[in-house]
């Protein structure tokens, strides 16, 4: 795929379970030894670093922001996170479930609750806060870029589904 300014390198989701629209999202993420940045992250001891468990949340809302909103906006980004628990670790071979439910979700702000589960277990919980606008609102001749990043993000959303 085609490298889009604002889009993720790394995809931290691989499929949506279920989800409530405007209310809350369950997502999956299957954590495997080829994912490259496990070489350089504890090679000895290989794990999913905490930024990217949490990222897996962050990405769930927004999914969740993009369905509710009929995906309105290109940019989907954190705003704060507060209150984030790591609680184990997730090792290549094991699955992660986020479950994300939203406290609110605005024209440009949103707010979440959200943990994430492997093997039964809760590994992490957080609480956070979106934004989300498009590239034009501030340089209208960035509205073509919004376009490309919202078309592809509808591609990425129909192969999750």
């Amino acid at each position: 795929m085609a490298t889009i300014a604002g889009i993720m390198r790394f995809i931290l989701i691989d499929k949506v379970i279920s989800l409530e629209k405007g209310r809350a999202i369950k997502t999956v993420k299957s954590v495997s030894l080829a994912e490259e940045y496990l070489a350089d992250h504890f090679p000895a001891f290989p794990v999913l670093p905490g930024v990217l468990l949490l990222e897996g949340l962050i990405e769930s809302a927004s999914w969740l922001v993009r369905e509710t909103e009929n995906f309105a906006h290109s940019m989907i980004l954190l705003e704060e996170a507060r209150n984030v628990k790591y609680k184990s670790f997730a090792a290549p071979g094991t699955q992660i479930e986020y479950t994300v439910e939203a406290r609110t979700i605005e024209e440009n702000i949103s707010s979440f609750t959200g943990a994430g589960k492997s093997g039964g277990e809760q590994i992490l919980e957080a609480k956070f806060g979106l934004r989300h606008f498009n590239l034009a609102d501030k340089n209208s001749a960035m509205a073509a870029t919004d376009a490309k990043i919202i078309e592809s993000m509808k591609e990425r959303w129909e192969l999750l589904r």
